[in-house]
């Protein structure tokens, strides 16, 4: 499905967000499904049966049910299900499609996807077909982009790895304030010492070195190209002893800042 266009997606009248009701069950029928299905849980406690195959699902269960298909599901009348399903075709062959069941471990972005989906077509939005097709395409490759990565013992979130990012990339444009790492990991909605271990492990280097290379790395464009001397640039720059702005500059870049200048 990943090269599939999204024009090819035959969007079905059949897709929903629904919170189901105590008495629910989606019994065996007769006939298998006779299209794609796209199941999800947002949260409940259930078992799902998949072709004679029982799965125990809550939020982040995720199936993507194919033609010839039989599912059946009951659920915990003390925590039902709730969940989206959206029903498709593809009118072009399909190389790649994604696993029938798989656990999301991060699901905001999916599940921001499954609400907009469904939400173009209760207020009728323009152009609700069109974008709908693209956000399904957007589902499916999130999926099988889920099944290509690492396992998650062995790796640290695209959320964390995400907010990091965003707290370096803060540090980056601001270099001349006075960064102290219980703000950044305050930031990043983390405890100061977990915040500095996945710094370190995701960007490279320590808190404290990324803050001082971003400040030198702003030094030098700045006493090469905007014009400004040396003592302008340690104060742009949040140094008051200009002295040992200048020890700094040169430990990090092996000259003075009157020589780059």
């Amino acid at each position: 499905m990943l090269h599939v266009s999204p024009s090819s997606f035959i969007l079905k009248p059949a897709f929903a967000k629904i919170v189901c009701e105590p008495n629910w069950k989606w019994r065996k029928r007769d006939k298998a499904l006779e299209n794609y299905d796209l199941f999800y849980v947002w949260s409940g406690e259930g078992n799902v049966v998949l072709n004679n195959q029982p799965f125990q699902v809550s939020k982040g269960s995720c199936f993507l049910f194919r033609k010839g298909d039989h599912p059946t599901a009951t659920h915990n009348p003390q925590r039902p299900l709730v969940l989206t399903y959206i029903h498709f075709d593809i009118d072009e062959p399909v190389m790649e499609v994604p696993k029938s069941y798989r656990v999301l471990d991060n699901t905001l972005d999916f599940e921001y996807m499954l609400s907009r989906y469904v939400r173009l077509f209760l207020v009728n939005a323009y152009g609700a077909e069109e974008e709908a097709r693209l956000i399904l395409k957007q589902l499916l490759i999130y999926l099988l982009r889920e099944e290509r990565e690492v396992p998650r013992e062995k790796k640290v979130s695209n959320q964390l790895v995400e907010v990091i990012h965003e707290v370096a990339n803060y540090v980056l444009q601001h270099p001349g304030l006075p960064h102290k790492v219980e703000d950044l990991a305050a930031r990043a909605g983390l405890s100061a010492r977990y915040f500095s271990i996945k710094f370190k492990e995701i960007i490279g280097m320590s808190v404290q070195t990324y803050i001082i290379k971003c400040r030198i790395d702003r030094a030098q464009h700045l006493l090469l190209h905007a014009g400004m001397n040396v003592t302008e640039v340690a104060d742009a720059l949040g140094y008051r002893d200009i002295f040992f702005f200048s020890r700094q500059f040169k430990q990090y870049t092996g000259k003075s800042p009157s020589e780059i200048r």
